[in-house]
């Protein structure tokens, strides 16, 4: 994938200099604060070496920004996801940033909030997955 948007042949694909936004459940945790323990998440999917370094090349690819971390440091927790296997998934808070949305350098400018909303995941046959919102002011 990184491939792909590195490529800047005129067409389909993605060039530098445009304003694009990349969204969607990567099933990825790139950061230590991304998952509730790193220790224990580094040989589990979504958060092994492998994942998190070909996330950076995504990343690396147009320098994307990574929106909710624009807002949001990254030595402070921030989830998308938690396992229904949790009978109690606010008191454990055991979960991972799944969820991305990424934006390229052009669209630095325009960007103005985010938000993931966890309540979601309080409804009745609610998904593990909360939506992962962002503003853009274009």
């Amino acid at each position: 994938m990184a491939q792909w948007f590195a490529d800047r042949r005129p067409g389909p694909r993605v060039r530098k200099g445009l304003r694009r936004i990349a969204v969607g459940d990567l099933n990825v945790a790139p950061l230590e604060h991304d998952v509730w323990s790193h220790k224990q998440l580094l040989k589990i999917v979504s958060h092994t070496p492998v994942e998190v370094d070909l996330f950076g090349r995504l990343k690396a690819s147009l320098d994307w920004i990574d929106v909710p971390r624009h807002f949001v440091p990254s030595d402070e927790k921030l989830y998308s996801w938690w396992s229904y296997r949790n009978n109690d998934w606010r008191a454990s808070n055991r979960g991972r940033r799944l969820d991305h949305i990424l934006a390229t350098p052009a669209l630095s400018g325009a960007l103005k909030s985010h938000h993931i909303d966890a309540d979601t995941r309080d409804w009745e046959k609610a998904s593990d997955h909360v939506p992962v919102l962002a503003t853009f002011e274009v």
